[in-house]
């Protein structure tokens, strides 16, 4: 009686959680952007810029946004070789223009000052600095960089370096392939870089405690927001810029799990989406908990889901 009278207060309280997240939804996504993220400086001159918008017309090929929180020790190794990366790509064919937005995400730490001194370094036409207050979380300073960004191809990449930067031309050819020679800035298309080749081999390294809930969430994926994707999670995406526009905007979910919510996004418009296998290696310094992510990441999703059942979250399509 005690277990059957314990899972009765525990089912009304989750249906009053539910009642309340569904109750408290907002039907469309709130963008909030103070007035300080509106501008970057320029280090030589100290000089404040505004941003441009992702409703512009691109200027430039490629917009890598890379969102950083705490990550002065950590970024500077990703940014020699993303950086070496794409002045060698410049170099050999000058079409390829790029910026690299460095988003930093309310740190406490030197994370702004490390991204100014890269702006200083190569120029804050291919190096800009955009300093979020306070912390949005890791979905929240993506989409900041997207609307913020000038090139018809838009990759964001994590700021550890876990993955080899160089990567991207896979995914590059691959969204080539979606988009079926079609101009880049008129035309949707997003490639996600793929750790599922790696699975068998995290899975030996894991804890049966931490597997159990990876594979969990991987479930609730797949059964209620999206199937086209098998690694979800991994921080190396590349778009098209009318595919930012449409989908960032109408992003709900600020922190981890976000990228379940963009893929959900792009079946729902039924966006062309491609998968690709890249490399990747753990990185130390990795400030993601296993449990609470994956528990955070669940409770995000469900919210969403709750959304979507009401019809708060489907998108709002706009014509390209």
């Amino acid at each position: 009686m005690l277990l059957l009278g314990l899972l009765l207060v525990l089912g009304c309280a989750t249906l009053m959680m539910l009642l309340f997240i569904y109750l408290t939804s907002e039907t469309y996504a709130k963008v909030i952007r103070f007035k300080d993220e509106q501008f970057y400086l320029d280090p030589k001159t100290a000089e404040k810029h505004r941003f441009p918008s992702i409703e512009d017309e691109s200027t430039i090929w490629l917009s890598v946004i890379v969102p950083a929180y705490n990550e002065e020790k950590r970024l500077p190794v990703m940014l020699e070789e993303c950086l070496d990366y794409l002045e060698r790509k410049l170099k050999s064919n000058p079409s390829c223009t790029f910026e690299v937005l460095i988003v930093d995400d309310g740190s406490n730490d030197r994370t702004t000052e490390v991204g100014l001194s890269y702006s200083k370094k190569y120029g804050c036409d291919k190096v800009r600095v955009l300093t979020l207050s306070p912390n949005r979380g890791k979905g929240g300073a993506v989409r900041l960089g997207m609307l913020s960004a000038r090139g018809k191809q838009l990759l964001f990449a994590d700021a550890d370096g876990a993955t080899t930067f160089e990567d991207i031309s896979k995914l590059q050819h691959n969204l080539e392939e979606l988009v079926k020679d079609q101009p880049m800035d008129k035309t949707l298309g997003l490639v996600c870089g793929s750790r599922a080749h790696l699975e068998k081999e995290a899975i030996a390294s894991r804890s049966f405690f931490r597997t159990v809930l990876m594979k969990g969430f991987h479930l609730l994926v797949w059964l209620f927001a999206a199937r086209s994707v098998r690694d979800t999670q991994c921080g190396f995406k590349l778009l098209t810029r009318p595919t930012a526009r449409l989908c960032f905007p109408n992003l709900h979910i600020e922190r981890w799990a976000f990228d379940v919510e963009l893929i959900y996004i792009a079946e729902y418009m039924k966006i062309p989406t491609g998968e690709v296998s890249v490399r990747w290696m753990e990185i130390e310094g990795n400030k993601i908990h296993p449990f609470f992510h994956l528990l955070i990441g669940g409770v995000n999703l469900i919210m969403s889901l709750i959304k979507k059942a009401a019809g708060h979250s489907r998108p709002v399509h706009k014509p390209l």
